[in-house]
């Protein structure tokens, strides 16, 4: 009888040591999973402030987009488009520093070289693309003096696609001229150059704006079916 009380209590200890290993290995088990479920949900967390990052980043347009004309020789052509940015609500800066400026004498654009442009603009057509085109910017209204886009700021941004000789008034002949590969003797580089078409009525085409950080503006327009020196495309 002593010897079957002894085997009981063997088989009772075995029993304890086997249910506290389960509740050990179910407790290990538990905190992996629990583990791995923070590690999951951190990490979606910051992909999704991330998003938020890139959307908050973003340009905004404010108003209509304007296309200008003048000759190349005696042909009519858009020569540049205008039209203001904003930054989204609540946005993170936008570094809007323009490779170029304007000054209404001689010919313009005018190349800045001290200035390093993060923002590059592209110009596409039915017949050709232009990767980075020559743009300047005003800044209007509310304006601390730096080159960033803030928040409650406003940015007129000109896109040039031919050279303009102020010389000449718009509806002159020569008045505009096509872009040469070197801005050494005034005018841009990356516009309409020899070889390239000019854009006359009806003409479609898309900009789109990259910020060096955040998602890019597109903007899709088409010309009037009769080119006059100022046009509203909206």
């Amino acid at each position: 009888m002593r010897g079957f009380r002894d085997a009981r209590g063997i088989t009772g200890l075995e029993t304890s040591i086997v249910l506290i290993a389960f509740v050990v290995v179910a407790s290990v088990f538990a905190f992996t999973i629990l583990s791995a479920g923070v590690f999951a949900s951190e990490a979606n967390k910051q992909t999704i402030f991330a998003g938020l990052k890139e959307t908050r980043s973003r340009l905004r347009q404010n108003g209509s987009t304007f296309a200008f004309a003048a000759k190349v020789g005696s042909a009519d052509s858009v020569y540049k488009l205008v039209f203001v940015v904003s930054n989204s609500l609540a946005g993170e800066p936008v570094d809007l520093t323009p490779p170029y400026a304007e000054d209404a004498t001689g010919l313009d654009p005018d190349f800045v070289p001290a200035n390093t442009s993060a923002t590059v603009i592209s110009f596409a057509d039915e017949d050709q693309r232009l990767p980075d085109v020559p743009w300047s910017i005003v800044f209007i209204g509310n304006h601390n003096g730096d080159t960033l886009l803030e928040d409650g700021e406003k940015a007129e941004i000109t896109i040039w696609l031919l050279d303009r000789d102020n010389s000449l008034a718009e509806t002159a002949d020569n008045s505009a001229a096509l872009m040469d590969t070197s801005t050494a003797n005034g005018g841009g580089v990356g516009g309409i150059s020899a070889g390239g078409n000019l854009i006359g009525k009806s003409t479609r085409f898309v900009l789109e704006l990259a910020p060096q950080i955040g998602a890019a503006l597109t903007i899709q327009r088409a010309i009037p079916p009769g080119l006059r020196p100022v046009m509203n495309l909206n």
